[in-house]
């Protein structure tokens, strides 16, 4: 968000005028000034520049009689749900922000807020990023909030712009907006019609066995010809699961391919069942990894009755119970027409695709600031899981050791205690314990659940014990199986509180001279970091630092925490007297 837009700027006005103005106040520029016809851009070295810029310039400085207007410049097409809030009034800082009903109850005007946090800047006014549940919302909330006045201050509102937004795409050889001379028109499959983007995550369909030959047809015509037809590329996966009384298909393509090979499908099994004499029904079966599946369900089944409803359909889930780690998928198993199938794999899929989307732009979110880490670990996107698209499953990220990701150093074991709804203590364990056992296999790290503190506790703790890779993937596992198993609402971020013990002479390092670094930790993290004031030393002199946040920020804030007390465990080490000679090789 360094890019700046200056409006209200008059026709005299010259790129020297805007540098002068930014000179005289002192606020630098990375760039020129592109001057428009009444605006401007212009590039700040970072976002607090950018932020200082707005502040002093914004409404309070004139250019040749006019005021100038400057906000960030997000183009349309990274426009998000998220949205930034300036010039709130000074005193709402941190501990009143937090717990205000003036501000929540003027947010919740313009629909969901998923989650507001305030931001640490230079300015004497206060400064949240606020991210609501659709991007209507926040469109609403940009129009109405801006210039809005709050205890006389007049608010201004910014999108925060999305980094993973695909660019806009310039037919060939012409102008925005316009096909080329020559070119076919918007909709043909030439130069000039805009192509649509393959989704990241494929249809994958279980077919009966004995329908996988007419799918393929004579030498394979008809699967070329579907092929063809819907611009997919189709693997029929014959050889797995030897014997098996159903194969899988996986079709890539746009959604609208994907749905259109589909439906294609079923019609060559309909046609081959009647031709055959085959009277049992044939359900539409599609495959989802279980990551999404909770979603797909939604609170108490309303999402997937709501699609039973629309769909005209009977749609039923496989059981928890048949996957493994070496098979994460699970069987959505839909009963109706064809039209009726085909209308419930669109739904379906577009709750798939969204649920993968979200996931993966949290991961973006936090994953560059985590060194080495690698999305295998946590098993969200599984190495060579089927249907996970190549830069999620295979490609390890810049500096991520085969097999694993890697934090750098000696990986000594850590222990941190992971607070989860007491209802929650079930699903954590599993069937005659069998869940926590699988999880701490695949984490390598010691999880254990300590007895309640009483019949009415509502939390439980979580015991985890293990090097910082264990650590990512149990901690990990267990808010997706929170997320999964829908102690949390399906657009509710899972949010846990986790206690890691740190020696006392180092809980003044983690809070910092006036609290400056645990305040940093918050704003770099987003977690909330506290280290209580009043609390006595345990019996090996440690006392207790409390992390609350979403999973990476939980991540990040333990990570960065531990690399203090690397810090201060190596100033505590003995340095060598001037002139010692080091210890001589013992002789084997």
């Amino acid at each position: 968000m360094n890019k700046l837009y200056i409006g209200n700027v008059s026709e005299e006005a010259s790129a020297e005028d805007l540098e002068t103005i930014f000179e005289q106040w002192k606020i630098p520029h990375s760039g020129p000034f592109l001057i428009k016809t009444g605006y401007a851009f212009v590039d700040c070295p970072d976002e607090k520049v950018a932020m200082k810029a707005i502040d002093i310039l914004s409404g309070k400085v004139e250019l040749h009689g006019k005021l100038l207007e400057v906000e960030h410049s997000v183009p349309k097409r990274q426009r998000s749900c998220k949205l930034q809030i300036r010039n709130i009034p000074p005193h709402m800082q941190w501990e009143t922000l937090s717990s205000s009903q003036v501000l929540d109850g003027l947010l919740a005007q313009y629909g969901a807020v998923e989650n507001c946090e305030q931001v640490n800047t230079d300015t004497e006014t206060a400064v949240v990023n606020v991210r609501y549940a659709a991007k209507d919302q926040a469109r609403l909330a940009m129009e109405k909030l801006n210039g809005f006045l709050m205890e006389n201050y007049a608010l201004k509102v910014s999108y925060i712009p999305d980094e993973n937004a695909a660019p806009d795409a310039v037919p060939l050889g012409g102008r925005r907006g316009f096909a080329p001379r020559g070119s076919s028109r918007s909709g043909s499959p030439g130069l000039g019609a805009r192509p649509k983007l393959q989704s990241d995550v494929p249809l994958r369909m279980l077919v009966p066995t004995q329908f996988v030959g007419a799918i393929i047809g004579k030498e394979g015509a008809t699967i070329r010809n579907i092929t063809k037809q819907t611009h997919s590329k189709i693997d029929i996966h014959r050889k797995e699961n030897a014997g098996a009384a159903e194969k899988p298909i996986t079709v890539h393509s746009t959604p609208e391919g994907c749905s259109n090979a589909c439906r294609t499908i079923m019609e060559i099994m309909q046609k081959e069942a009647v031709d055959t004499k085959f009277t049992e029904e044939i359900p539409l079966k599609i495959l989802a990894h279980n990551n999404f599946v909770g979603r797909l369900i939604g609170k108490e089944g309303r999402n997937l009755k709501k699609i039973e409803q629309d769909t005209e359909t009977k749609i039923t889930i496989s059981p928890l119970q048949d996957l493994t780690l070496y098979n994460p998928e699970r069987t959505i198993t839909v009963k109706g027409s064809i039209d009726a199938c085909s209308r419930a794999e669109e739904e379906v899929m577009k709750k798939v695709r969204e649920s993968y989307e979200n996931d993966c732009a949290a991961m973006n979110l936090q994953s560059n600031l985590i060194p080495g880490l690698n999305l295998n670990a946590l098993g969200l996107f599984p190495g060579g899981a089927p249907g996970m698209p190549p830069s999620m499953a295979n490609a390890p990220p810049p500096g991520a050791q085969a097999g694993g990701y890697s934090f750098g150093g000696q990986q000594e074991s850590e222990t941190v205690h992971l607070f989860i709804p007491a209802l929650a203590v079930g699903a954590i364990i599993g069937k005659q314990g069998q869940h926590i056992k699988q999880l701490s296999r695949f984490a390598g790290a010691s999880i254990k659940i300590a007895p309640a503190d009483g019949a009415d506790a509502k939390q439980r703790m979580v015991i985890v014990a293990g090097p910082p890779e264990a650590q990512f993937k149990a901690q990990g596992r267990i808010f997706g199986k929170l997320k999964e198993e829908n102690f949390f609402g399906p657009k509710e971020e899972v949010r846990l509180e986790a206690h890691i013990k740190v020696p006392s002479f180092a809980a003044g390092r983690v809070i910092g001279k006036g609290g400056k670094t645990v305040n940093e930790l918050q704003n770099l993290t987003s977690a909330e970091v506290v280290v209580p004031r009043e609390q006595t030393p345990d019996e090996n002199d440690q006392v207790v630092v409390k992390i609350t946040g979403h999973f990476y920020a939980s991540q990040l804030a333990q990570r960065k925490i531990q690399e203090i007390l690397c810090q201060v465990r190596r100033q505590q080490q003995p340095k060598p007297s001037p002139g010692a000679q080091p210890p001589l090789p013992r002789r084997k």
